[in-house]
Parts: structure tokens; sequence; C-alpha cells
């Protein structure tokens, strides 16, 4: 049975380090868990989840050489699209909708405030001494 990426395969975990699992494929072949890729929530200790010698179910995410595979735990059963699920954003955490005109008066606002100082820095660095400069 070839080994396609995006499928879904089971496979038996044959070493654990700090940064993943491998995992033992059909047909011999070898593929790595990345730490990140075994549970939904944050792993600190791979050894909390995996063990040597479970079978496993693993989804294929890509070939990294002939016969190693990049695989991943969390993955098995979600669509390519919902790899990452997303918190709703709240009202009062997006931007509030303004005007053009209002963004450009805010934009030539920063931009007079930054080349002021930029100014003030070079007098200091050309002179030595501080000298004040008109504000608009």
């Amino acid at each position: 049975m070839p080994i396609d990426i995006g499928s879904e395969i089971e496979g038996k975990v044959t070493g654990i380090t700090k940064f993943g699992a491998f995992i033992e494929l059909p047909e011999g072949k070898v593929g790595l868990v990345h730490i990140s890729q075994v549970a939904d929530s944050y792993v600190t200790d791979i050894t909390k989840h995996l063990a040597i010698g479970q079978v496993v179910k693993v989804k294929v995410l890509g070939m990294a050489k002939e016969g190693k595979y990049d695989l991943s735990i969390k993955q098995v059963g979600k669509p390519a699209w919902e790899n990452r699920p997303r918190r709703p954003r709240e009202e009062a955490d997006r931007p509030k909708p303004g005007t053009f005109e209002d963004k450009i008066t805010q934009f030539l606002k920063q931009s007079e405030e930054k080349l002021s100082d930029w100014k003030r820095n070079l007098e200091v660095k050309q002179t030595g001494k501080k000298k004040k400069l008109p504000r608009a």
C-alpha cells in the first residue's frame, strides 16, 4: 500500500525523543511526529501522551526524504482547512473602522512626529547638544 500525503494510517511508536516520536509505518517506512503535532494542547513531556510500542493513527503531512515522512497525530480526522482551531474574536478585539480621511490624518500625524524625532536625533549627533525644534 503506497503512503500518500494526506492519508491516515496506523503505525507503531519505535522511539521517543524530547522533540518528537518516531513511528514505524507499513512497508518498513519511518516517520516523525513532531512534539507540536502530538496533541491540540501544549505538550511539554511527550511521554505523557505516547509510549514505545503503542499503535497510533497518524496523518501523513509530507515526505522529508525517500521513505521518511512528516506525521501528525492531532490532525487525524480533521479536514485540511481545520488544522488550527481559532478562537472567535470578540468585538473589543477588533479595530474600529474609520474613514479614509481619519486614517490619512492619523498617518500624517505619526509621520510628522517620527520626522521631528529623527531631525532632533540627527541634530544631537552632529553638534553634540540638544536643540529644540518647533513643534507643529
